[in-house]
This record gives C-alpha cells, sequence and structure tokens, in this order.
C-alpha cells in the first residue's frame, strides 16, 4: 500500500486524462481512500455520464456541477454502493433529474474496519445494469461489468470508443483492494480479477489513485499477491493453529496500526475462501489445516 503523493492534491479541480474523460477529486483522503474518491465525467457533448459521484458532500457536488458546464447527465452511474462512492448520487440526482443506474442496491448491518466504507442505505437506483449492458450518449459507449469481490454488487464500466476501463475499487494502482467477509469473498474477488485479465483494456481509471497505464501488467500482479497470502497462511498454519488476528504481525509488518482491521478482514476473507475448498478447518475462532 503506497503513501499519498505530495499536496497539493487537485481536489476539487477538472482534470482530463483523455479526450472523453475528466476527473474530479473529492474532499475526502484517509488512509482507505489515498487522495480521495474520484468521480468521472465520461462524454466531450450535451450529454454526459458520471461515474461514481462520491460523498454526500455539498463540495464535491458544485465541484461536479461545475464540471459538466451546460451538459446534461445521462446517467449517474455507481460501481458500488460504499459510503465513498455512492452517497453523491442523491444530491446530484435532486439538483439535475438525472437517473440513478448502475450497482444493485445492497445493504448490511457489518460496516467492515473503517467507518467510511459502510454501506449506504439510502442507496436507490432507477436502473440496475446487468452484465454485459451498456449505457449510451453521444460518442461514448459504457458496458457494465459484473466484479463481484470487494462487494457483491461491484461493477467496473467499458468506454468501448476509448478501450479504458472504470474499475471503483476492484483495481487500484496504489493498494490492493480491500474484502471484508461477510459480503466480500475472495472467490469471487479472484475470478474477477481472472476475467479483468483476459480482457485488452488500454487502461484503468480507478476510484482511487493514479490511472493504471499496464493493466494486465498489474492484475497479473494482484493475482500473484494473492496467491502468496494464500500460500502463507497455509505456511503459518501449517506450523500451529491460529486466530486470524495472529496472522497480521507476522503477514504485515510495519502495517500502520490503522490498518489492521483491514490486514484482518483480508486474512479472513483467505481463510473462508480456503475453508470452502476444504483446505482448512476452525473450531471457534481458531483455524488449522486440514
Amino acid at each position: 500500500m503506497a503513501g499519498p503523493p505530495p499536496k497539493p492534491w487537485p481536489t476539487g479541480e477538472v482534470e482530463r486524462p483523455e479526450p472523453l474523460v475528466r476527473r474530479v477529486l473529492a474532499p475526502n483522503p484517509s488512509p482507505y481512500t489515498y487522495t480521495g474518491t474520484q468521480t468521472y465525467i465520461v462524454g466531450d457533448a450535451d450529454r454526459v455520464a458520471v461515474i461514481d459521484p462520491g460523498p454526500d458532500d455539498p463540495r464535491h457536488i458544485a465541484a461536479i456541477r461545475s464540471a459538466l458546464g451546460d451538459a446534461e447527465i445521462a446517467a449517474i452511474m455507481c460501481t458500488h454502493t460504499h459510503r465513498d462512492h455512492s452517497p453523491g448520487a442523491r444530491p446530484l440526482a435532486a439538483e439535475t433529474g438525472a437517473p440513478v443506474v448502475g450497482c444493485a442496491p445492497l445493504v448490511l448491518d457489518d460496516s467492515g474496519p473503517r467507518a467510511d466504507a459502510s454501506f449506504d442505505r439510502d442507496y436507490a437506483p432507477d436502473r440496475v445494469l446487468e452484465d454485459g449492458e451498456a449505457m449510451t450518449g453521444p460518442g461514448w459507449t459504457l458496458t457494465a461489468l459484473h466484479t463481484p469481490g470487494h462487494t457483491s454488487n461491484h461493477l467496473c464500466f467499458a468506454l468501448e470508443e476509448s478501450g479504458a476501463l472504470f474499475t471503483g475499487d476492484h483495481v487500484m494502482g496504489w493498494s490492493t483492494s480491500v474484502v471484508v467477509p461477510p459480503d466480500g469473498d475472495m472467490g469471487a474477488y479472484m475470478a474477477s480479477l481472472e476475467r479483468l485479465h483476459a480482457r485488452e483494456d488500454r487502461v484503468y481509471y480507478p476510484a482511487h489513485g493514479p490511472a493504471v497505464e499496464k493493466p494486465r501488467q498489474l492484475v497479473r500482479g494482484m493475482i500473484g499477491h494473492r496467491r502468496q497470502r494464500e500460500n502463507q497462511i497455509l505456511r503459518i498454519l501449517g506450523e500451529a493453529p491460529h486466530s486470524a488476528a495472529d496472522f497480521v504481525p507476522r503477514m504485515y509488518k510495519g502495517l500502520d496500526a490503522r490498518l489492521h482491521g483491514a490486514a484482518e478482514m483480508s486474512v479472513t476473507a483467505h481463510l473462508l475462501d480456503l475453508e470452502r475448498r476444504g483446505l482448512v478447518g476452525r473450531s471457534g475462532d481458531v483455524w488449522q489445516t486440514l
């Protein structure tokens, strides 16, 4: 997990990574969101799409509106419903009349290891996109890819005209995605990574951190990293039974203490996947190899 770049960050400013794409950074930096959530505006004509409107923060909503100019929003599209991604859809829809389109609603009582990642209980899309379904506008087509793992309702959006993929929290260049049970699922996450690795996308635009210019290379490395973690868990369990928390100091040396909860959840996600595959078992909170 890389640290954030030196300030100043382009919070609230309009960046244009390519002709059909604008990017606006929300003012919500944290150890989990890097410099903040990046909202993307797709299209360069009078009807555009807004991807991941971010938190319900009036400063960010005003920055999005300013970036839009006179363009109409054809769709407000959400990759998933963590609170740093979808709540901004409500005020933006209320101000513009645009429909909310994208991932399915998902509400869990479990909020995971971080306060900003609990689920948006008020997310109510006008339309849920199925895998392979597309939204279109003048000069742009965004196709939904079902990529569960980080959350069960996670979508990526492929911009067909340029070969770009908006990856939400599924793939980020600065950090691996947090997989938090019970909704986060390591087996599903790995399958989704394999799905992206089989594609030929030119560039990834994640919700946090810089664009990924060599996406297949990064995804291949992420798959390998997760397999290494899995093997590490099996080696440690081969020595003696352990609880999930016991793995953190051995597997994540030097990790910021604020991230220990997320690391324990990641280990738990691996253990649950290994259990489903018949490789480990548990007695209470203690895990052992079979």
